[in-house]
């Protein structure tokens, strides 16, 4: 998948984007949010074998005017046929809290229900991110379907709740008043 919005780039992840990516992974002020703020520990061997087998591939990189900036990912969820689950992180500091997010998160959403025939997307978050659930429900309609309670720690031994939000196929493209200005393109994946 490849999605095109002015000067903002979703593309797949590959092999040569390992080093990056594990800079990113390996940073707990990016990673915290993921409840690993010490990072992962990563290596970018084993990321471009990962990447350069497609083992991971749903992972996409972010750019801005050529520069990557963040990574989405999506991943089906377990047991639920049709459902995905998608993720993103603005790694760069200095391009977050700009909109990118939002608008990120609009086209790679509407690529899902529109090409890939998805039925249903869920978004999660930290409840202490009230950033992500703003965006989530206010801006994009989503529906807030639960708060679980954590059980396990992060790296420090936080607990915190997960924040749960959903939107069916239907329910979007009735949302969608406007028509998206972006390109897609698909590879096969």
């Amino acid at each position: 998948m490849e999605l095109v919005y002015k000067n903002l780039v979703i593309r797949k992840a590959v092999g040569n984007d390992a080093e990056q990516l594990c800079v990113w992974w390996n940073d707990g002020r990016i990673m915290a949010q993921m409840g690993l703020p010490n990072g992962v520990g990563c290596k970018p061997e084993d990321v471009r074998k990962s990447l350069d087998e497609n083992k991971d591939k749903y992972r996409h990189i972010i750019e801005l005017d050529g520069k990557p900036i963040g990574e989405m990912n999506n991943r089906d969820m377990n047991g639920e046929k049709g459902t995905a689950e998608p993720g993103i992180k603005i790694c760069d500091f200095s391009e977050q809290n700009k909109g990118y997010g939002t608008i990120l998160l609009t086209i790679f959403i509407d690529a899902l229900f529109r090409y890939y025939n998805y039925e249903k997307v869920i978004l999660d978050t930290g409840i202490k991110n009230e950033r992500a659930q703003y965006v989530y429900e206010k801006k994009l309609g989503f529906r807030h379907i639960m708060t679980e309670k954590n059980d396990d720690p992060d790296e420090l031994g936080i607990y915190e709740h997960i924040v749960y939000f959903e939107m069916k196929k239907a329910d979007w493209l009735a949302s969608q008043n406007e028509s998206l200005d972006y390109t897609h393109s698909y590879s096969a994946e």
